[in-house]
């Protein structure tokens, strides 16, 4: 089955909540609720861009900040590509959000070998209720994705759904050598937040490359200050703006650097492992 047609099996509009939010001209989200705009509900729903769940981590009446939201279908189509699953992987996904992505790696690896953690309860509730309501029944756990869960483990393929700045090394530790690990990094030396495609060594090292830029919200324990992404852009400019796929992640038990074109030309101080 190609992407395309999973994304075609598995309607998206059978996991995005009835309440979603829409910016309004003075920057605040405010509620679309699909009983008050069935037609424009449907219309977002069936687009291909992103839609926000949550804001300010479940306000009710207006928001500020995006803090869940369901993935444009091109962004999902891509991140699955790049995961390379098999039917019988065991997979782990870092993220739960609608549970759409989950029902999506279900039809290609078998419901019984996807975990997925997601670290807001409400969201997960919601999650596991829409994944009930399609007969779809992977294994969601309400915890910190920070720590993986390593009572499923060793996997195959982990995948994040929020951007990470530091990538946690439980997700290495719980991957098999050979295995695959793929997040969104932000904020790295590009302006946009690129994914992380790392392989795990027999030596527990993840290496890999940057490929097409993605913008995630980032894991809550991670969010960094604007002033982070404006000096790192500085710095990319000040490189000579070298395109995303010329830059790379190297992770280890107890470091983590990033480096342009090869692994021996490491770009950052090397910055201390991140918790887990």
């Amino acid at each position: 089955m190609t992407i395309e047609e999973l994304l075609r099996r598995v309607p998206r509009e059978a996991f995005v909540p009835d309440v979603v939010w829409v910016h309004r001209d003075d920057g605040w989200a405010v509620p679309l609720r699909r009983a008050d705009d069935p037609d424009r509900w449907l219309e977002l729903v069936r687009s291909d861009d992103s839609i926000i769940t949550q804001v300010d981590d479940g306000a009710t009446e207006r928001g500020v900040w995006p803090t869940s939201s369901a993935s444009a279908p091109h962004i999902v189509a891509t991140m699955l590509e790049a995961l390379d699953v098999e039917p019988g992987m065991r997979v782990l996904e870092i993220g739960t959000g609608t549970g759409y992505n989950a029902a999506l790696l279900a039809e290609l690896v078998g419901p019984q070998n996807v975990t997925s953690v997601e670290i807001d309860a409400g969201l997960a509730e919601q999650a596991r209720t829409a994944l009930a309501r399609v007969g779809c029944h992977v294994r969601v756990v309400t915890a910190d994705g920070t720590h993986g869960h390593a009572a499923n483990a060793p996997y195959d393929r982990v995948i994040a759904t929020a951007a990470v700045c530091r990538l946690p090394y439980e997700w290495v530790r719980q991957t098999r050598p050979g295995g695959l690990v793929l997040a969104p990094w932000g904020p790295t030396f590009h302006p946009d937040d690129p994914l992380a495609v790392l392989i795990v060594g027999e030596d527990g090292t993840a290496e890999g490359r940057f490929t097409c830029p993605a913008w995630f919200m980032p894991m809550r324990d991670q969010r960094m200050p604007q002033d982070v992404r404006h000096r790192t852009r500085e710095r990319w400019e000040e490189m000579g703006e070298p395109a995303v796929s010329r830059f790379g992640l190297t992770v280890t038990a107890t470091t983590q650097h990033i480096w342009l074109d090869r692994p021996d030309n490491p770009i950052s101080p090397t910055l201390p492992r991140s918790a887990g």
